[in-house]
């Protein structure tokens, strides 16, 4: 069946359950109950919940074959907690685990070892990168892997779609009850927005913090109400590895020149007020724009309302100036945001549920005035892919990007036509991860290209002699550069879902084909 974005949807995925992307307003209204975790309670005082070690949690937690296990990835390429808790699964001998984190990357490569051998069967994440996206990719894992976007991700918990027998939480800092907090200790993190949710509906709770703190450790991202044990190690991350390569205030003269256009096109719309609200990704582009963005608003002499999303320095820097009054953070992605989060009072941690679940009753990504997002590809129907590579393996992250591009009045797409011979803007992304409904504005280093149901902001960046061309010319303009791509070879096998944010098939991972030579 043919879904909303034109992706033919195998019939033998619909009768296991799953609807087709219908597209983002369909379940609008929608009502469902949502599940409980198994909970044994503790009337009787205890002293503390602190074991001996993480063997003793899985042990504890009664960890077995066939079972669901979490983690959170505050830490990015500087965790420990993945690996260190999956070295203890397998030398137990514990097989056919899905691991449901938020997010994997390369930090968690021997994962994917792990994948070949059969402790890990499953997949579900919003991030996948690495050995683990090759792995996949290369159809080594057992069950159909599922991505989600960071507020699907949490919709699914909630819904009791994926329902988690054990969570394990890496925390900066706990007290022997398992009050944890992103904040204070030897591998701070800032927040732990992402194992909010993890913490409220898994069955079983670990904390794992390498900085224990006296009781009560308050005001706690995870209570310890939630929690039934708490372990301490040598080390949970290395903060130092927090801030990716792609998190960076570029020099690039070429970004440079497009995140102006994008702070252009922001000034020429009407949603360029004050008290507006604001998110960008962590790309180069995407945090130049604040360069461009704070003499705007002083010539002007307007604010920023609130901030949102995962926070960097130039985020922080314009707090501290005054001219974003309040910051909500669900990640931070480097040390500036995290003592940020420590010391400024307008800065302010909150759940991924309430940053991006498309099925509450409000979260902040639907007040966002503007959000500015990368892109790996972005097709002629202004549909983006943000997690398979020109080669169709398993490289990136939905992320927040399809929930904020969903919510934002003004979603603009910054992307360079090209990347050495790789067209950015084409016919058709290998892969929809963000559906063209949610994006208004495409800027790239060739033109700026405006989505044709938007006229209300075609015609206001005309009024404000902002320049823009179509992105049939944009896309035709990349091929007269690089030449027209060759399709990615894939065999039948489905290795992954992309899902929608409400959880129906917006497209889906075939296994990447071998380039080996074929004499027919």
């Amino acid at each position: 069946m043919r879904n909303a974005v034109g992706r033919d949807i195998p019939d033998s995925l619909l009768k296991n359950g799953y609807e087709v992307f219908e597209g983002n307003n369909k379940l609008d209204g929608y009502i469902y109950t949502k599940p409980g975790p198994t909970v044994r309670s503790r009337v009787k005082p205890v002293s503390d919940k602190i074991l001996g070690g993480i063997r003793d949690a899985v042990v504890g937690c009664g960890l077995k074959d066939g079972m669901t296990i979490s983690f959170h990835h505050h830490f990015r390429d500087g965790d420990y907690i993945v690996n260190m808790v999956m070295r203890e699964v397998e030398a137990m001998g514990i097989k056919d685990i899905t691991i449901a984190a938020s997010s994997l990357g390369d930090a968690h490569d021997p994962v994917a070892k792990m994948i070949e051998d059969g402790v890990v069967t499953g997949i579900q994440t919003s991030g996948i990168r690495g050995g683990i996206g090759e792995a996949v990719s290369n159809g080594r894992l057992e069950k159909i892997a599922v991505i989600r976007s960071h507020g699907g991700r949490v919709r699914a918990i909630e819904r009791g779609e994926v329902h988690i027998d054990v969570a394990f939480i890496g925390a900066p800092t706990s007290d022997e009850y398992g009050n944890a907090r992103g904040k204070g200790g030897k591998s701070d993190c800032g927040v732990l927005a992402y194992s909010m949710v993890d913490a409220k509906f898994a069955d079983k709770v670990v904390v794992i913090t390498d900085t224990l703190v006296p009781f009560p450790n308050l005001p706690a991202s995870i209570e310890g109400a939630d929690v039934d044990y708490v372990v301490v190690v040598d080390e949970i991350g290395n903060p130092a590895k927090i801030a990716s390569k792609a998190a960076r205030m570029t020099q690039d003269v070429r970004e440079l020149m497009m995140a102006e256009n994008c702070a252009r096109v922001m000034e020429a719309t009407p949603y360029f007020k004050d008290g507006f609200s604001f998110q960008a990704g962590a790309g180069g582009p995407s945090l130049a724009v604040y360069r461009f963005l704070e003499p705007m608003m002083t010539s002007r002499g307007i604010k920023m309302q609130w901030a949102l999303g995962g926070i960097t320095q130039p985020t922080v820097d314009l707090l501290e100036k005054g001219l974003i009054k309040c910051v909500a953070d669900t990640q931070d992605f480097d040390m500036a945001a995290i003592n940020s989060v420590h010391s400024n009072p307008g800065h302010h941690e909150i759940s991924t549920s309430q940053y991006a679940n498309p099925m509450n009753k409000g979260a902040f990504v639907n007040k966002l005035d503007f959000v500015i997002l990368a892109a790996l590809e972005i097709d002629t129907d202004f549909n983006v892919n943000v997690v398979t590579g020109s080669d169709g393996v398993l490289r990136g992250a939905p992320g927040g990007h399809p929930d904020a591009a969903a919510g934002a009045k003004c979603a603009i797409i910054v992307a360079p036509l090209t990347r050495g011979r790789i067209p950015t803007v084409c016919d058709r992304v290998v892969t929809v991860t963000t559906p063209g409904e949610s994006i208004d504005v495409l800027v790239t280093d060739y033109g700026i290209a405006v989505n044709p149901a938007r006229p209300d902001i075609a015609s206001a960046l005309s009024d404000a002699g902002v320049a823009t061309v179509s992105i049939n010319a944009l896309k035709d303009r990349a091929y007269s550069i690089v030449g027209i791509p060759e399709d990615v070879k894939f065999a039948d096998r489905i290795v992954a879902i992309v899902e929608a944010r409400d959880g129906a098939i917006l497209d889906v991972v075939r296994q990447i084909k071998s380039y080996e030579f074929d004499p027919d």
